[in-house]
């Protein structure tokens, strides 16, 4: 394997000292001569230059680091991409949600490794703490907390959310194994206007699960550290102590019907020694070698991505309130329909007669809700969603961007339920995904994922999961052909299709088909 390093920056040494380790390290792309002269000193092997397009048109570089400000990430990766090599990109892996979406397609159309450094998914510490919440040493996680906090490097193309809050956003995801159902975020600006240097971002899950991330660059010392707070231990990862990974057995006792701290004392977790970001290069070239999914690939940097949207959208609606006492609604409610608190509603979206929007749901922009329809609690719905009358959104399923729901479809959340047994922890997950239609009076079984852009016929009952682009219908509903993203029925001659309306082309293995 040969990697090109683009950005000898601040974290791009790191880098570069780790690929150099792994005797992959073949060139270094930076704009700064001192810099590539130095570098040059140091790695005699390496080839250095100022312009990227040498490291694009060098067919024995099969991958591609980028470590340059987060601005820059989607246009260089996605030039690499198209050139075919593997990309590692330094988190954020982009600045915008759409962007990410691209390069995500592009991967998977070019059959690339897309990977982004989410640093402390690969920390000995947390890969120990997610083993010990799976084997329920915890009990039952009920709260999360995370401190990233240092006077240290100040930025001014990026805020303190963007800049550190994406480590502890991504272990704060794979600990807990969801996305969340509500974001919040508070913070301010003192150096810079506009250039937050302290948030505070608040996250409710599913389960009743809370966590709540402090990041700040005007700090007094360093401070990396992560709480979990379990029904039966408490746990404590923290990066600047030897001790990285304690866990405290703390109980709460009953005295009289007064709670009481019954503390213990703590105990070191021995984990596995090593640097993680020696670990994040190992990954990222294993998975050159052998084209499998990295941990952290672009899916999950998008899920970062989505959080951190959600978060600075919070950031920006506390300042409107800050500036306006009685800010005006960019969304509109009709009057007899009825919205619950802590309901989060997007830019432009229009909810009409009759319907109930239930507490801690959350939908996108843009939104069309019909007459007599029911959302949440805890739902999650995408932007541009068409949900039409009589249709109720229950807890445990999610619609993505660009949803269609017809007249009366059904979605059910327990396989089996019953007025006389409690069944609402069993909830199973259905999840509706990008583009994807039902049709009027479907019924969706609980547990299933229906794909991007898959057509669920009218009256139909779905009761496994669509493949993407997969027309259905029937009771059950089964495959009866496919469509393109833009409707329209695909037929395919071979394992090949050319929509004829859009221009779009598909390819088809077995029951997946791919655009093109």
């Amino acid at each position: 394997m040969k990697i090109a390093l683009i950005g000898g920056g601040y974290w791009g040494k790191n880098l570069i000292r780790n690929f150099a380790g792994l005797n992959v390290l073949k060139t270094i792309c930076d704009q700064d001569e001192n810099a590539l002269k130095s570098f040059q000193e140091t790695y005699t092997s390496v080839v250095v230059t100022k312009n990227f397009s040498d490291v694009l048109d060098d067919p024995e570089i099969q991958g591609v680091c980028i470590a340059t400000p987060a601005v820059t990430h989607f246009p260089l990766a996605q030039e690499s991409l198209q050139k075919e090599k593997d990309v590692l990109v330094e988190k954020p892996l982009s600045l915008n949600i759409d962007e990410a979406e691209k390069l995500i397609a592009l991967a998977e159309k070019k059959e690339r490794v897309l990977m982004v450094d989410h640093i402390l998914r690969y920390h000995p510490a947390v890969l120990k703490l997610k083993e010990m919440i799976s084997e329920g040493v915890l009990g039952k996680v009920e709260y999360i907390y995370s401190n990233r906090l240092n006077i240290g490097k100040l930025r001014r193309e990026e805020n303190i959310l963007w800049s550190f809050a994406p480590h502890d956003i991504s272990v704060i995801l794979y600990l807990i194994g969801d996305m969340p159902t509500q974001v919040n975020c508070f913070g301010e600006a003192y150096l810079q206007k506009g250039i937050y240097d302290s948030t505070v971002t608040t996250l409710s899950f599913r389960g009743d699960i809370k966590a709540h991330i402090f990041v700040s660059w005007l700090h007094p010392f360093k401070e990396q550290k992560l709480v979990v707070v379990g029904t039966e231990n408490m746990a404590v990862f923290n990066d600047v102590e030897e001790d990285k990974l304690c866990l405290y057995p703390h109980k709460v006792k009953w005295k009289d019907g007064i709670p009481v701290a019954d503390k213990a004392e703590k105990q070191v977790v021995a984990i596995e020694s090593g640097e993680p970001l020696q670990e994040v290069c190992r990954h990222f070239i294993e998975c050159m070698e052998k084209r499998t999914v990295p941990w952290t690939d672009g899916l999950e940097g998008l899920r970062v991505l989505k959080v951190l949207h959600q978060a600075q959208v919070a950031l920006e609606g506390q300042k409107k309130k800050e500036e306006r006492a009685f800010p005006e609604k960019d969304y509109f409610v009709h009057r007899t329909s009825l919205v619950d608190e802590n309901v989060r509603i997007g830019h432009g979206t229009k909810i009409w007669h009759f319907s109930h929007i239930l507490k801690n749901t959350v939908i996108g922009e843009k939104c069309r809700i019909g007459q007599n329809a029911s959302i949440g609690p805890d739902v999650t719905i995408g932007n541009n969603v068409k949900i039409q009358n009589n249709v109720s959104v229950y807890k445990g399923v999610t619609l993505e961007d660009h949803v269609f729901c017809g007249p009366s479809c059904v979605f059910t959340n327990v396989v089996n339920p019953r007025c006389e047994v409690n069944r609402m922890e069993e909830i199973r997950e259905t999840r509706v995904c990008r583009g994807a239609s039902i049709g009027a009076n479907a019924t969706v079984v609980c547990g299933n994922t229906i794909g991007k852009y898959a057509f669920i016929g009218a009256g139909s009952v779905v009761t496994k999961d669509v493949p993407e682009y997969a027309l259905v219908y029937g009771n059950p509903a089964k495959i009866h052909g496919w469509m393109c993203a833009c409707g329209i029925r695909l037929e395919f001659s071979g394992d090949k299709a050319h929509c004829q309306s859009c221009q779009k082309k598909y390819r088809k293995e077995g029951e997946k088909v791919t655009e093109e």
